[in-house]
C-alpha cells in the first residue's frame, strides 16, 4: 500500500523538527512542497536529498492527478508546507481530499505531527483554552466584518493568524465590537521560536500600541477571549 505523509515543518526554529519527521523525509520517494526554495534550505540544512516537486494552492489539476499516479504506481510521498503543519490554511487539505477521493482505502494517509503556530500561542496565552475556535487568515476583502462579529460572539478563545501587512488593521477592525465595560483580552506572538519572536499582552488597545512601537516584520498568531 501506498502513503502519503503530511508532515509537520519547523515554523521557525530547525530544532523543532522531530526525528521522525527526519526519517519520513529521509525514507519517501518523493516530497511536494509548497514551494521548492524555502524547502531546499531545510533539506539540505539536515543532509536529506530526497527529490521534490512543487504543490501549492496554484497547481494545476493535472500537477494533482500526476500525484495520485505516482499514489497508484506505490510511492510514498512526504507533504511539506512552507513551515508548520500541512493542511492547516494552506492547500494541503484540497490534496488530501481528491487523493481520498480518487484511492480510498488504497492509500495510507498518515499525520507525522509537530511544530505549530496555534497551539504555541494556545500554550502561552494565559487564559484557559481547553476549547477554542481556530480561524485560520482573515479575508483580505469580503467578509471582514463577519470574521471579526463571528470572533467578538464566540463564546469560546479564538486564534487566528495574520500577515505583517494587515495586522494593525485587523486590530483595528476588532476594535469595533471591543466593549470598555468588558475588553478583549488578547495575546498575540510575532516570530515565534525565531530570533525576534515577541509576545504582546494586554488589552487591544495596549497591544495595538506595542505592535506598532516594533519592526512590523514576520506572521504573526492571535489569540482572543471575548468578552
Amino acid at each position: 500500500m501506498s502513503t502519503l505523509f503530511v508532515v509537520a515543518t519547523p515554523i521557525g526554529n530547525l530544532e523543532d523538527i522531530s526525528a521522525r519527521a527526519l526519517r519520513i523525509l529521509n525514507e519517501v520517494d518523493l516530497i511536494l512542497a509548497e514551494d521548492t526554495r524555502v524547502s531546499r534550505n531545510l533539506l539540505t540544512h539536515f543532509g536529506i536529498k530526497t527529490p521534490m516537486i512543487s504543490y501549492h494552492q496554484h497547481s494545476k489539476l493535472n500537477k494533482i492527478n500526476e500525484i495520485i499516479a505516482k499514489l497508484k504506481q506505490g510511492c510514498s510521498l512526504a507533504l511539506i508546507s512552507d513551515a508548520g503543519t500541512p493542511s492547516i490554511s494552506d492547500p494541503g487539505n484540497f490534496l488530501v481530499e481528491k487523493v481520498i477521493e480518487s484511492l480510498g482505502s488504497l492509500v495510507k494517509i498518515e499525520p507525522i505531527p509537530g511544530a505549530s503556530a496555534v497551539t504555541a500561542i494556545a500554550s502561552v496565552c494565559g487564559f484557559a483554552m481547553d476549547r477554542f475556535l481556530f480561524l485560520g487568515f482573515p479575508p483580505q476583502k469580503r467578509k471582514r466584518r463577519q470574521f471579526f462579529e463571528e470572533l467578538a460572539k464566540s463564546k469560546y478563545p479564538v486564534v487566528f493568524y495574520e500577515s505583517p501587512y494587515r495586522i494593525i488593521k485587523s486590530l483595528k477592525e476588532m476594535g469595533e465590537f471591543d466593549k470598555k465595560s468588558s475588553p478583549f483580552e488578547i495575546v498575540v506572538g510575532r516570530e515565534l521560536t525565531k530570533k525576534f519572536e515577541t509576545i504582546y499582552r494586554g488589552n487591544l488597545s495596549e497591544v495595538t500600541e506595542a505592535i506598532k512601537n516594533t519592526p512590523i516584520k514576520g506572521e504573526f498568531v492571535v489569540a482572543v477571549k471575548p468578552q
